[in-house]
């Protein structure tokens, strides 16, 4: 087996354990537990979701609302887990759009819809895949959204190269992420936190903005948002699709 396979195998059985308990991506030290949902989402959104649903809430940030999304869309949450984000994704595009959740977690999936069922969400699908090769035709959906998943992947081009094919011309990405310092080398992320920890994975925020740029989107924006250790902070980035 592969390092990258090792790896993402680590990923699997981390957060399979993970359905079952609550943690942060990225959290800073001392953060609280379910600091994923009560420190990033509204509480009218939390109000609206099963209690299962925010207790898996592992992100470190809230895509939905980076995204912006409308009524009638269709969106596709990369790493979906307990399924909070595609629960709110769905509440936003209403009856006529769709809210598309991919997990390679069969414990996240089975997690996923239970809540979707528990919220009575019609609009929703779970699919088991992997964010590297996504099970959904060219050009499918309107926005890709993904909270702290990216970094996990052991190939991130071919990630951004998945984005933008699912994408429709003029789709949007709206994500949240852990980046690193432009300086901090790959050992340097490693000694600051794990691969599993959202960490030692991390892009640096020009290999994000030149990694998107190289799949083929314009107005990449990189914007940092909560520092989680020297050199390594949370972060919103947005791209378009060409039309």
């Amino acid at each position: 087996m592969s390092t990258s396979d090792e790896l993402r195998e680590h990923v699997r059985a981390r957060y399979a354990e993970a359905a079952t308990g609550t943690s942060c991506c990225g959290a800073p030290a001392g953060a609280d537990a379910d600091c994923g949902a009560a420190g990033n989402y509204a509480a009218d959104e939390l109000a609206a979701l099963p209690d299962d649903a925010l207790r898996a809430s592992l992100g470190c940030g809230n895509p939905v609302a980076v995204a912006d999304l409308r009524p009638g869309e269709v969106v596709l949450d990369l790493g979906s887990g307990g399924g909070i984000d595609v629960l709110l994704s769905a509440r936003r595009v209403g009856p006529t759009g769709r809210a598309y959740g991919l997990d390679m977690t069969d414990e996240m999936l089975e997690l996923a819809r239970r809540n979707a069922a528990a919220a009575g969400a019609t609009n929703v699908e779970f699919l088991r895949g992997e964010i590297e090769s996504v099970p959904l035709p060219d050009a499918s959906v309107d926005v890709v959204i993904s909270n702290c998943v990216v970094n996990l992947s052991t190939d991130k081009p071919a990630v951004l190269a998945e984005i933008a094919r699912v994408l429709r011309p003029g789709g949007r990405v709206g994500i949240t992420d852990i980046v690193a310092d432009d300086e901090l080398t790959p050992a340097q992320r490693a000694a600051r936190g794990s691969y599993v920890g959202c960490i030692a994975g991390a892009l640096s925020v020009s290999e994000y903005r030149d990694g998107l740029a190289a799949a083929g989107f314009d107005d990449v924006a990189v914007e940092r948002t909560t520092d989680l250790a020297d050199g390594i902070s949370s972060a919103i980035i947005r791209a378009v699709k060409p039309v």
